[in-house]
């Protein structure tokens, strides 16, 4: 998708640009593939605040995917936007005329067959297991376990490469550029999700920002000591401390969160730090 840009009346349209959805062939999503979206604005089944600077935004219905599309082939009937996610989606239909979404690949057009049985071709769209594709080629909406559909690699423009195959695991090179090893009996969509021009969109005023459902974000410096771990001080004064820290004290910034331990036998070699 190509990027357009308003002309320049405003100081918010100066700055602002969105997607042309030249290649979004329908505009109205599938009924039966689609249930109401509830709001959680941030809170967490006890009613607290577990993501901050969510809540508000336009309603949206959320889309029935099928992560786990396997051992059928069907043909594209329509590549259509999902608000739910910064990837477009293709409305598929087998020949008993079932119908399902999964995510669009990068050239996915409609008519194209995709396949994902064990003896299909192995070009860009379709999806096979790990141990039938290539080392070297580049995949996406990869399996973590088997059976439990595809949990990486999964927005725009996202892609990761077969790196080599080792017993019974894959050496995958995440878009991180984390190597992990993923089971041979996972399967992966061969190609690279579409919609690359999703990264280039400005979004330009905060009332858009609104309207996706996020809130403002206020700079820690700005609050009061009691309010946040930068707060306090005389006028436009730095953060005052060694490091810097979230709002509950904690290092942030470099600081290492992760907490599944039991997976790290998976990790060949760390994503690097940025």
């Amino acid at each position: 998708m190509a990027i357009k840009s308003y002309k320049k009346n405003t100081s918010a349209r100066r700055n602002m640009s969105v997607l042309d959805f030249s290649k979004v062939t329908k505009k109205t999503p599938e009924k039966s593939l689609t249930v109401a979206g509830k709001q959680k604005s941030g809170r967490n089944n006890q009613g607290r605040i577990t993501v901050r600077h969510r809540g508000g935004g336009a309603k949206r219905k959320t889309r029935i995917i099928d992560f786990q599309f396997t051992g059928k082939e069907v043909s594209v009937k329509a590549i259509e936007y999902d608000p739910n996610r910064s990837a477009n989606i293709a409305l598929v239909e087998t020949e008993n005329k079932k119908k399902a979404y999964v995510l669009a690949t990068l050239g996915l057009k409609v008519g194209q067959k995709v396949s994902s049985s064990q003896g299909s071709e192995v070009r860009a769209g379709n999806r096979k297991k790990l141990k039938d594709i290539p080392v070297g080629l580049t995949i996406c909406n990869i399996e973590l376990n088997v059976g439990r559909g595809a949990q990486l690699v999964r927005s725009a423009g996202a892609k990761a490469r077969l790196a080599a195959k080792e017993g019974e695991y894959a050496h995958i090179k995440l878009p991180s550029s984390e190597v992990r090893l993923v089971n041979l009996e996972c399967y992966a969509t061969i190609g690279q999700i579409g919609n690359l021009d999703h990264q280039n969109v400005k979004i330009g005023s905060a009332g858009r920002k609104r309207k996706m459902g996020i809130r403002p974000t206020v700079r820690g410096k700005a609050m009061n000591p009691r309010d946040h771990a930068h707060g306090g001080g005389e006028g436009a004064s730095p953060i005052g401390l060694k490091h810097p820290k979230t709002p509950w004290g904690k290092p942030a910034l470099g600081y290492r969160t992760r907490r599944r331990k039991s997976t790290n036998q998976m990790i060949v070699r760390r994503r690097k730090k940025r």
